[in-house]
């Protein structure tokens, strides 16, 4: 498989408009690129501009400076039509809907296609069930929404996200309300289905140990504003992760990528 850069990041700087000629820049001059069939982790403290960065990617807020190439082209050129077909977001907020089968959820994801109250047709159907059985829940696929679990109901808007076949997935703290488990599993999906379905997948995450095992490349954004990049040894091995991680009494292990409490 030979890896394509789906979004480039050139020079981009991102904050809010707080009025019409004053600014407030969380993050600037960033660089950096998204790879099809790689799952890479954003990591960083709270308040160092994750969201923002997630919402800028994924066209939910316009850059302050500098450009998000998607597929090459300028994200400002697209409209949300264009847009839901190459970006699929999850967001943070719990599934919190009643009466909706778990297929008729997934079958949401082909809005960008139908219209919201578009008819499936044949191909349409097919596309859901294909994202329910990649996403491994089959079994679960007539049940209501409302009867699961919250680690199942993270796999039925991944299922929904896959549904609307683009090419890019973006991720806000998809494992926050699940126990460990279910974090874990959620991870290994996310990291399978980058492999098996070619998908440039991002993903902004605070389970760090799951991320030093399991990300292919870590974005951390520094409390400076800065963005480091690189593979989980390679921010290790720069002291990137020790500046993020250490404080009293707890320990990063840069050789073993592990955390400890003392």
């Amino acid at each position: 498989m030979n890896s394509q850069q789906t979004i480039i990041i050139r020079q981009l700087s991102i904050g809010y408009r707080l009025h019409t000629r004053q600014q407030k820049v969380v993050s600037e001059n960033m660089n950096a690129s998204l790879l099809t069939g790689q799952m890479t982790c954003l990591i960083g403290t709270n308040g160092a501009g994750k969201s923002t960065l997630m919402r800028t990617l994924a066209g939910f807020q316009k850059p302050l400076a500098g450009e998000v190439l998607l597929q090459g082209r300028n994200m400002n050129e697209y409209d949300d039509r264009e847009l839901a077909r190459l970006i699929g977001v999850v967001l943070t907020e719990k599934v919190d809907v009643n009466n909706m089968t778990v297929t008729e959820m997934v079958a949401l994801g082909r809005s960008p296609y139908t219209g919201f109250w578009g008819r499936l047709n044949d191909e349409d159907r097919q596309i859901v069930a294909d994202s329910i059985r990649l996403v491994g829940i089959t079994h679960l696929a007539e049940r209501m929404i409302q009867t699961l679990s919250d680690g199942e109901r993270q796999k039925v808007m991944i299922a929904k996200a896959l549904a609307q076949q683009t090419p890019v997935i973006l991720l806000d703290e998809p494992t926050a309300f699940l126990d460990y488990p279910s974090k874990v599993e959620v991870m290994q999906l996310l990291k399978r289905l980058s492999r098996e379905a070619d998908k440039t997948i991002l993903l902004s995450t605070h389970d760090l140990e799951l991320a030093l095992q399991m990300a292919d490349t870590l974005w951390l954004m520094a409390s400076d504003g800065q963005l480091h990049i690189g593979s989980p040894h390679d921010l290790a091995s720069q002291g990137h992760l020790s500046q993020l991680i250490e404080r009293d009494g707890i320990i990063f292990d840069r050789n073993q990528l592990t955390i400890k409490v003392s």
